[in-house]
This record gives C-alpha cells, structure tokens and sequence, in this order.
C-alpha cells in the first residue's frame, strides 16, 4: 500500500512541476532578458542611483551582492536588539547578541538556520520587516547569481555579466512576490493561519489553560518555500498543523520547494539558445532526485526494530496526516533543495535514513537545489565533467563554445572544495578541541556516541550548505555553536559565490568557439550520465571517511 502511495504521489508531483516547467521557466528567462522595465522598478532604480540599462562587469556585481548582502546582516541583527521597543512585539525581550548574529546570518545568506524557538522568541515585527524580506531578497540574489553565469555562457567578448541591482529587483518583483502572493492564498485556503492576534489563551477539555499562538504564517510560509529558504514560524516548522494543516498542503509546499529550481534549467536554454541544454541539465537534476527520493522512502518503510513494526513502519517523529511517504518525500525535498524546513524530524529517521538527508546536502544541494544556487552549482559540476570527459578520451574542453582552459578549472575546483572544506573543519574542530568538546557533548548532543557525532555533522553540512534544516536533537544555542555555525553559513554562501562570477566573468569575455568533431556533445544521454556519475563520486571521495564516522556505523551497527 505504501509503495502505491509513494507512486502516486511521486507521479502527482512530476505532473505538476513538468506542466510548470516552460512556462514558468521561459517566463523567467523573459524576465531577464527584457529590456522594458516597469515603472516602479525605475522609480526604485532613481532611488538608490542605479542606471537600469548600465552593464557591470563580474567585479562589480560581486561587490553589489556583497554590500546589499552586508547591509541584510546589519538590519536584521538591529532589529533584532531592538525588538523589545518594536510594536507587535508580544512583549517579548530583546534577542541575545550571539543568538541575533547567528539569526542574521542565517536568513541573509538563505540558510534560516534557527537555534531557538520562533514562536516564543521572535514577534511579529521581527519576523515580518526582518525575516520575511530576507526570504525574499536572499532568494533574489541566488537567482541573480545562477542568471549572470547564464549570461557568462551565452555572450561573446562583452566582458560584462548584467547588473546586479537590476537582477535583484526583477527577481523580487516579476517572480518571487507575485508567486508569494497566489501561494499564500491557497495556503490559507487550505488552513493556514494568517492573523496578527498574538495568543490566545483557551481552556482545555481537563480544565487547564493553554496559550494557542497565531500570527501572519500563510504570508512567510509562501516564501519560505518558494524562495526554498525554510525558516519556520512555529518550532515545529512544517510539520505544525498551523503551518501544514493537510495532505494536500504538504504536497502543495512541497511543489512551491521545486517549481522554480526545476524551472530554470528552462530558463538556462532558452537563455542560452539551446533548449536541450536545459533538457540535459534537467535530466541530471531529476535522475538524482529519484534515487534519493526512492533511498530514503526504503530505508523508513523497511525499519527495523519492534516499535516500527508495531506501528507499520518507522513513525517515531513523523506526523501521522502525513504518513511515510508524505515525510520521507518532504524530507527529500527540503534537503536537495537548500530549503531546510521539516516536517518530521530527521533526528528520529532510521539511521540510514537520516544519512541520505545529509548526503543530500554533500551533494551541494543541486538536484535541483536553492533557487538559482542548485543551477549554478550544476552548472560547475557540468564544467567539472566536460573537463574530466576531455581528459578520458582527449576531446577538447568546451561547454556551450567556451574554452574551459586552467584559469576556470581551477574557479570550478575551488568552488567545489568550499563547501566540503567547511563541513569537515568545522566538525573537526568541535571535537578536536577539549574545551569545545566538553562543551559541544555535554550540553548540545542529547543522544551521546554515533548518533550525537552525526547530529554535529548535520549540522555543520545543513549550515555550510545554506540548508538550515537540523536533526532536531542537538542544542545549538551556545557560544560556540552560533559563531562557528554562522561563520560557516556566511563563508559557504558568498565564497562560492566568488567563483561563480568569476567563472561567469571569465566565459563572458571570451567568444564563442565553433563546434567541432573534438567537441563534446553536452546534451545526450551519455553527457547526463556522465556528469550524475560526477555528482556522486565527488561527494562519495570527499564525504564517505566521514559518514562512516556517523550515521554508517550507526546504521550497521
């Protein structure tokens, strides 16, 4: 019955996104492409002093999402301290210097990983003017990013790669709000509480009194998926009635999550003038979300132990209106995607189980991943492979007519590096250090041994890889667990970054090479084939000391 389910609702899913695919993908690429701009753009581009039609080279749009990104950390860590002056605060505190620098990073780099309870410690002031407008912006910058590179591939000795602040506006206003704003209607639709009551105190059917919280939910829960960011409102995230009311909720989210990562590769041929390059790309992304989808979903229906037979499977964190299937395709979702929200807790996963999460995020999130951050990160991996194709059987290193020549191998290296580098210091560091190792087991991990080795490494991969989504059982409220977590969340979003304009930089300013009988076709099957093989064996070499360390034992154990 299980498996039947997890087909339909897998089939239901792929008819949805594939209906979604060309449109919303050749009305994104529009929207980059397009050189009308609307009348409050203008108005905004006055503001702020921008030239709508100026181009910027690949420096200086970095130094655009560096600033604009710099100006986010010290607006939401403001707001933060001051929350307690703020209206619609609901009487609560200001937030702690250490817990508002973690926050503020983690929501302007599209991680929104949250080491406190949202409901009981952020009001509505914060979570609307500070939180919600990051989901919104930091989404913006990703999409911008993964559109510059586009941009990088597809002109010819320009030298320039668009501009930033031009980018970023239309993302916000052509995509991610109008989007939000359907998406939040249906959601209240279908049960979602969208209200500024604050709490509600009620009596109970054995005579206690118990505080029900409301609060503007529907609004953020539409760009915490769309913008696959993932904070949620309550501490129980996604799988919070309030948040999630139903079956078809949680379906409905789960298509938000995708419907623009899985969109883009539309947007990369089209904007390139190969629609089968999107064809190829897609076909990568889709492949490897299958195999995880179906990993995952195995591993929780095939549990072992008493109480998982006795309830007819590992439901031990999972909610009951959603059943196996509906968390473990959630799950999958939300941690191939960069967006981080739950709704189940990963901690209570079989062992192998909560693995395929973590390796979802080695992967680097890109099967489709964040928006625009899966595409660009794909997009390095398809450099990555055409390079190792033309070594295996001595073609030329091309991709779409650019020469991938020693200066954009080694930004590709470098960007792969990053992330991996990230995980596995940051890891190390929190057990190689006495003090920080006391610490770390004897106030964050609740379940000591393996288990509590692989919710420190979850951590440090949900942070490094801007996921945000936690094993629910480590506490991370603590000195060193806020600094070194969001200086990871801030290095592994903008030091990528770095190589991806810069690579697009470089392919910009190249022209375009003929192809040829040495040339390797970049949109077969074997290509697609090829680079899934890429993809896997990068992270197995990088990550499999690690997870033997962790979640493997754990699971042969």
């Amino acid at each position: 019955m299980e498996i039947w389910l997890a087909v339909a609702q897998f089939a239901t899913l792929a008819l949805v996104l594939a209906v979604l695919y060309r449109p919303l993908g050749d009305y994104m690429a529009h929207t980059f492409t397009s050189p009308k701009h609307l009348r409050a753009e203008r108005g905004l581009y006055r503001v702020i002093g921008v030239a709508g039609d100026s181009e910027q080279t690949w420096g200086a749009y970095l130094r655009g999402v560096l600033a604009f990104s710099f100006v986010g950390v010290i607006l939401v860590y403001g707001l933060q301290r001051l929350q307690a002056v703020l209206p619609y605060s609901l009487g609560m505190p200001a937030i702690p210097e250490g817990l508002s620098f973690n926050t503020a990073i983690s929501f302007v780099t599209n991680t929104n990983w949250q080491s406190y309870s949202p409901d009981v410690t952020m009001g509505y002031a914060v979570q609307m003017a500070g939180l919600a407008v990051q989901n919104f912006v930091s989404a913006a910058v990703g999409i911008a990013v993964a559109v510059a590179l586009i941009r990088g591939l597809a002109r010819r000795s320009t030298g320039t790669i668009g501009n930033f602040w031009v980018d970023l506006t239309r993302a916000v206003v052509r995509i991610l709000l109008p989007l939000s704003i359907i998406a939040a209607i249906a959601l209240v639709i279908g049960g979602v509480v969208q209200n500024l009551n604050g709490f509600t105190d009620v009596t109970t059917l054995t005579g206690g009194t118990q505080a029900i919280p409301g609060g503007p939910v529907a609004s953020q829960e539409a760009i915490k998926e769309l913008g696959t960011n993932g904070g949620g409102f309550f501490n129980a995230n996604s799988s919070h009635p309030f948040e999630n009311p139903s079956g078809w909720t949680n379906l409905f989210e789960i298509v938000l999550m995708l419907a623009i990562p899985f969109a883009l590769p539309r947007t990369f041929g089209t904007m390139v003038g190969d629609k089968r390059q999107g064809y190829a790309i897609l076909a990568a992304m889709g492949a490897i979300f299958v195999i995880s989808f179906a990993a995952l979903t195995t591993f929780e229906l095939v549990g072992a132990g008493s109480a998982p037979m006795a309830a007819g499977g590992a439901m031990e964190g999972k909610e009951q209106r959603f059943g196996i299937v509906g968390s473990t395709l959630f799950a999958t979702t939300s941690t191939i995607t960069s967006t981080g929200a739950v709704n189940s807790m990963h901690d209570s996963f079989t062992s192998l189980g909560g693995m395929m999460t973590m390796f979802n995020m080695m992967l680097g999130e890109i099967a489709p991943g964040g928006v625009g951050s899966g595409l660009y990160g794909m997009l390095i991996l398809a450099i990555i492979t055409v390079f190792i194709a033309g070594l295996l059987v001595g073609r030329t290193p091309e991709y779409l007519g650019k020469k991938i020549g020693p200066r954009e191998i080694k930004l590709a290296s470098l960007y792969i590096l990053t992330t991996p580098t990230l995980v596995l210091v940051g890891t190390a560091l929190s057990f190689a250090i006495p003090a920080i190792r006391e610490d770390v087991e004897s106030t964050s991990i609740w379940n000591p041994g393996l288990h509590g080795f692989s919710e420190v490494l979850y951590a440090f991969t949900s942070a490094s890889n801007n996921n945000g989504s936690a094993f629910a059982g480590l506490t991370a409220n603590t000195p060193w667990l806020n600094a070194a977590l969001g200086c990871c969340m801030l290095l592994g979003r903008f030091i990528p970054i770095v190589f991806v304009l810069a690579l697009a930089g470089s392919f910009a300013a190249q022209g375009k090479v003929p192809a040829t009988a040495g040339t390797l076709p970049t949109h077969r099957p074997q290509f697609v084939g090829l680079l899934v093989g890429v993809v896997v064996i990068v992270v197995a070499l990088t990550y499999f000391p690690v997870l033997a360390l962790g979640p493997l034992a754990e699971g042969l154990s």
